[in-house]
């Protein structure tokens, strides 16, 4: 060993110090490694053999990974003064370039640690409701501000607090370059205050081409799945100044709306004769429709004086008694909802024919079992009118002007 130490002093001084500087290198790296490939390795393996779920997202995040990597930088930091032969600026320098490399890395550490708190945060129902990656995302960008001038300060030898009374001074350019960060913050806070956008919202946005459910809110954007499973990027101010509709009142109030007419054909809309009703009182669901009916317009023919001709008379009519047929079968339908709005109605007579209006409601918001007990409804009806002697309105096509023509 002393006839190392000797060999050693009798180097020139120069190869000395770079035989240090390097020693100090290697001393970096080998730490490195073991901080990044050992420790964090066995956080890692702790981590994932407990039930929590903050140390999940702290390792899935990188957390340790960026905290480790502080250590090759103080290495640096304490090692270079204890090198001999170094000039003082080269090693203020290599300090310098230390201290703003480990800021950055925390730096780098305390936005994971904020990302980390956002995946811990969305395990919760709550998340749904109150959204809080905005947030995170404007504490990241002060987080950089404050470290790009810590690190510019470190490198220039130079006060923090000059800088920042500085960056006082440009102000008015800081607002111009971060004008969509103020106003998405802002609609943010309003979007969540408000609760009017959650996550799972089914959004319609039709001047963004947007219609489905919202997938994330973030600072800046909305991120909309549509039905095509295609995603939509609304910006979050957007959602403030522009008109959209939110169909999370339809998922809460249990039912969803039918609005859909049949067009009848007027020229199918007749009286019905004495045997017809007496047909017609077949039908469970409008028999006693039907013989209340019959009753009070028999009250009220009795009181008429002309009873010569049967026009003055009050008769039943087919398209009335489908109306209430239509009515009577959807407030007996088990999967409509009763407690909601349920009309049958007739529209304005149209070139197209007479519509007949169903708004009602099912009991049920999943799209595909609605889509299924609407058509189920109205497959009924439109078979059943033929019972009515009533005709459904369609244009006519070539196959009926070959029947008009053909002999």
């Amino acid at each position: 060993m002393d006839n190392l130490l000797s060999a050693i002093e009798s180097l020139p001084s120069w190869v000395v110090t770079s035989l240090s500087l390097m020693t100090l290198v290697v001393i970096a790296l080998l730490a490195d490694t073991l901080a990044k490939r050992q420790l964090v390795r066995m956080i890692h393996r702790l981590s994932s053999r407990t039930n929590q779920i903050w140390d999940d997202a702290l390792a899935d995040q990188g957390v340790f990974a960026r905290v480790a990597q502080v250590v090759p930088a103080l290495i640096f930091y304490f090692g270079l003064p204890l090198i001999q032969g170094l000039p003082e600026k080269l090693v203020t320098l290599g300090q310098n370039v230390a201290s703003a490399y480990a800021i950055l890395l925390i730096t780098l550490a305390l936005s994971a640690l904020l990302s980390a708190v956002n995946t811990i945060y969305e395990q919760y129902p709550v998340s749904s409701e109150r959204p809080i990656k905005g947030y995170l995302q404007v504490a990241k960008i002060v987080i950089f501000i404050l470290t790009a001038v810590l690190v510019l300060a470190v490198l220039m030898e130079r006060s923090p607090a000059l800088l920042l009374s500085g960056i006082g001074a440009m102000t008015a350019i800081l607002l111009l370059i971060f004008k969509d960060t103020i106003l998405s913050l802002v609609a943010s806070v309003q979007l969540t205050s408000l609760d009017m956008v959650r996550v799972g919202d089914w959004l319609e946005i039709p001047q963004f081409n947007a219609d489905g459910d919202v997938i994330d809110i973030a600072l800046h954007t909305v991120k909309v799945q549509n039905w095509d499973k295609t995603i939509s990027t609304i910006p979050t101010h957007k959602l403030i100044t522009e008109s959209f509709k939110n169909w999370r009142g339809m998922n809460q109030s249990g039912g969803r709306r039918i609005k859909r007419y049949l067009a009848i054909d007027v020229s199918s809309i007749r009286f019905l004769s004495e045997k017809e009703a007496e047909k017609l009182k077949r039908f469970t669901l409008i028999k006693n429709y039907i013989v209340k009916k019959q009753k009070e317009i028999a009250n009220y023919n009795t009181t008429l004086n002309d009873i010569s001709e049967e026009v003055n008379f009050r008769r039943l009519t087919n398209m009335g008694t489908f109306r209430t047929y239509v009515y009577e079968y959807l407030r007996n339908h088990p999967s409509i909802h009763q407690d909601m709005t349920l009309l049958v109605r007739q529209l304005q007579p149209t070139p197209e024919g007479l519509p007949l209006e169903i708004y009602a409601f099912t009991n049920v918001t999943d799209w595909v079992v609605y889509e299924d007990i609407q058509a189920d409804i109205f497959d009924h009806l439109l078979a059943i009118a033929a019972e009515f002697d009533l005709n459904m309105y369609q244009n006519p096509s070539g196959r009926d002007l070959d029947k008009l023509h053909s002999p």
